[in-house]
């Protein structure tokens, strides 16, 4: 997608993956060519993730108190991370908000899974310290310099455990972070209960976000009602490029023979571009011949509907409807 693209169905800010712009292009051609919005035309805002997740998501990762040892994907080339090398990183990128350096945790209620959990969250927990400490050492050499400062989110971790998230969420909102990222939740409905307790103790004075939430608009219900402020997902895009789209009346998947001959718009109550120009017939032809355009058409469609959803989520907040919204959309789209 083209960023004009994006701004016409109202996105308003974009997230990178900090691992993989480490890899390529290399956070110090980033860093060269005036920054991450600069380098690929975006005039707004910008957040970086700090790449633990995707670390941690490797094969053969060696984990220590300091860091991260891994390997590239893309040449096997080893590498390691840690929390002053990702701060390094994140400010050579230099989005307007990174992430602090963290150890995500999967999902598992087993005593196992409670000691790992334990484990890890020790480890966020100090490396937050280290991201902090060197993220404000940076931001000084940029007021220095006259160039912007960035903001640090610390990240709440603390898997299934109730007394660990909360545990969690004391620990950062005792900390001079700039607002809170949520981590290692991504089911909406599994989760609820911890993001209430988790923004129960966050200040309400600064922002939310949730990493990574989950792939079903529910999720933008459940995490806007507990006080979420911004999500980041690469489902709306990542489920397009497989021709799954979202409608008002559930998700379809475009390829099905029924599209064949379905001269009506992929939603015909959809206002993004490619509900208003093109056919479902048009996009399954597309997907059955393997032209690029497809996955163009259907993640403009894809991230229209997510961000319209939360337009009208808005709305309703507004105009104190939520509740009727909510209970409309959901049982309809479900």
């Amino acid at each position: 997608m083209t960023i004009n693209q994006i701004s016409d169905l109202g996105g308003q800010s974009i997230l990178a993956n900090t691992y993989h712009l480490i890899l390529q292009p290399g956070s110090d051609l980033v860093a060269a060519s005036g920054g991450l919005a600069k380098f690929m035309g975006f005039d707004g805002p910008t957040f970086t993730d700090s790449g633990g997740f995707q670390i941690m998501s490797l094969p053969k990762v060696k984990i220590t108190e300091t860091g991260v040892e891994f390997r590239s994907h893309i040449d096997g080339s080893k590498l390691s991370m840690t929390p002053k090398s990702s701060m390094v990183a994140q400010h050579q990128i230099g989005a307007d908000i990174h992430m602090a350096f963290d150890y995500p945790v999967g999902y598992g209620d087993t005593d196992t899974a409670r000691a790992n959990a334990e484990k890890t969250l020790k480890i966020t927990h100090d490396w937050a310290l280290q991201s902090l400490y060197h993220h404000q050492k940076l931001n000084q050499n940029h007021e220095k310099n006259h160039e912007p400062l960035q903001a640090l989110y610390g990240v709440v971790q603390g898997g299934e455990f109730q007394d660990l998230r909360e545990a969690s969420a004391k620990f950062f909102a005792e900390l001079d972070f700039d607002g809170y990222g949520i981590g290692g939740m991504y089911d909406a409905r599994k989760c609820e209960n911890l993001l209430v307790f988790q923004n129960q103790i966050l200040p309400e004075s600064k922002p939310r976000h949730w990493l990574g939430m989950g792939a079903e608009p529910i999720d933008l219900f459940v995490g806007i009602e507990n006080g979420i402020d911004t999500f980041d997902c690469v489902a709306p895009t990542r489920q397009a490029r497989n021709g799954a789209l979202y409608t008002y009346d559930g998700r379809i998947n475009i390829t099905n023979a029924r599209f064949t001959r379905d001269f009506s718009p992929i939603d015909s109550e959809c206002d993004c571009y490619t509900c208003a120009n093109y056919t479902r017939s048009y996009i399954q032809h597309l997907f059955k011949a393997k032209e690029i355009l497809a996955c163009t058409l259907a993640s403009i469609h894809n991230e229209r509907f997510v961000v319209r959803t939360v337009e009208q989520i808005r709305d309703s907040i507004t105009s104190n409807t939520f509740h009727e919204f909510k209970e409309a959309f959901l049982k309809r789209y479900y």
